[in-house]
């Protein structure tokens, strides 16, 4: 069961924001406008949103105003990120292969807070995660010196 989670909620994801990257420098090469590109990518997240509740309608649980809330907070922080790298990729010209390893250190990020928030450090193994978190950096510094 668990594998088929990481490869649902993991490798699939991770194939799927790796094609937004490409599609978003491909996008701001057209000349669109910041706010106009926000406003269209976030038509795109609701029309998944509808396929979604369309699709799988037994999974659907009641939104209250603290979840909603919550939710837009989450689309708040995600449309500031995908606004600045759309910022990076067509204001500053940066390449999308350097940008990406340095965006995504997201992944330390969101590591070090699910370990402190959530309590998470007593399932994992530190010497592990402080390996990876080294090549992690390592990884990005050497990309962003490309």
């Amino acid at each position: 069961m668990e594998f088929k989670g990481l490869l649902i909620g993991g490798l699939l994801p991770a194939l799927a924001f790796g094609a937004t990257g490409l599609l978003q420098k491909v996008t701001m090469r057209t000349g669109i406008g910041l706010g106009p590109y926000l406003l269209c990518l976030g038509l795109g997240v609701v029309i998944v949103g509808g396929a979604t509740q369309i699709l799988s309608p037994g999974s659907s649980r009641a939104v209250s105003l603290p979840t909603a809330a919550l939710s837009g907070t989450v689309g708040a922080s995600w449309g500031l990120g995908m606004a600045l790298v759309a910022l990076g990729l067509s204001r500053y010209g940066v390449p999308l292969s350097k940008l990406a390893p340095l965006y995504n250190l997201n992944t330390l990020v969101v590591v070090l807070l699910a370990l402190v928030v959530f309590s998470e450090f007593r399932e994992v193994a530190a010497g592990k995660l402080l390996a990876g978190t080294t090549l992690i950096l390592l990884g990005a510094w050497l990309v962003g010196r490309a």
